[in-house]
């Protein structure tokens, strides 16, 4: 393993009786990077992420973390980790400090980390409250706060921003982005909010159905996403009939309308198609997937 890779991931394969949930899955996080791990429900994102920490043991294949390899009994990779999986967790009897001190005496992090922790997640005001009673967007603050609180050089999460407001939303992103890029933190994070890894992700890598379909970076997803004519019109089927008839075939329906898959040099042509064959329109506009559109177009649009 390469000293700039923080997760090395090679055939990972995780079956449960006759059900494969990962399939000889192989990826690669840089360390200082933001990697967004992307896939719809039961795509394997969890199964993966808890066998590149060590929680379940894989069928096959094998992880590195940190340069350390992830196998039954080795934990000293932990100490350089901080997660977040599934759901936000904590002992609801104890105060947000109580919980904190819990995990900076675990964890072996200086007295001030604590206050730190509580400064950086925006928890003062819940400091003496019980985890139990808080909000599920501060239950959500105080579980990455423990991630964070022994400056980990890698952070695995999964779902940040669930339970967020928007403004929560900000501020989780903005911190992730100063962790990366500050100070050098690796954060591998899964989530479903896609405009959210749109901003924030270096990398990406999209599984589907246990299999990881792609590896790309941002310039590689911006050359792969790909330019569209918006149709307006109250006579989809027609016209779509109406083009395919002029020799285009890249059409799908959406909302008002038609999503026809060509650059908008192609304008004059489809205004010209629609009009012989007198198809109602109400405009041509050119747009160009974001990445929502592009995850669902290489997953087979299933939502």
């Amino acid at each position: 393993m390469s000293g700039d890779v923080a997760i090395a991931a090679r055939s990972l394969t995780k079956r449960y009786a006759a059900v494969t949930a990962v399939r000889d899955l192989r990826l690669t996080v840089r360390r200082g990077e933001i990697y967004g791990f992307l896939g719809l429900n039961g795509a394997g994102k969890t199964t993966t992420i808890r066998m590149l920490l060590g929680l379940i043991r894989p069928t096959a294949g094998s992880v590195e973390v940190m340069g350390d390899p992830v196998r039954p009994g080795a934990t000293r990779f932990l100490r350089r980790v901080g997660c977040l999986i599934e759901s936000a967790t904590a002992y609801p009897n104890l105060t947000v400090r109580e919980n904190l001190e819990l995990q900076r005496r675990l964890t072996e992090a200086p007295q001030e980390a604590v206050d730190e922790t509580i400064d950086l997640m925006g928890l003062g005001p819940y400091a003496p409250r019980r985890a139990g009673d808080l909000s599920f967007g501060n239950r959500q603050r105080l579980a990455l706060g423990r991630a964070l609180l022994h400056h980990p050089d890698l952070i695995v999460l999964d779902e940040p921003a669930n339970g967020l407001d928007p403004a929560g939303i900000v501020e989780i992103r903005e911190l992730l982005r100063s962790l990366s890029r500050e100070h050098g933190v690796t954060v591998f994070m899964s989530s479903h909010i896609l405009s959210e890894v749109a901003q924030l992700a270096d990398r990406l890598g999209i599984v589907h159905q246990g299999r990881l379909l792609e590896e790309l970076d941002r310039g590689q997803l911006e050359q792969k996403m790909r330019a569209f004519l918006e149709i307006g019109t109250p006579e989809p089927d027609r016209a779509e009939a109406a083009l395919a008839a002029a020799g285009f075939g890249d059409v799908s329906a959406v909302a008002d309308g038609l999503r026809l898959f060509a650059t908008k040099e192609r304008t004059p042509d489809v205004a010209r198609a629609l009009l012989q064959g007198g198809i109602p329109f109400t405009g041509i506009a050119p747009r160009k997937e974001d990445l929502e559109s592009y995850f669902l177009r290489l997953t087979g649009g299933e939502h």
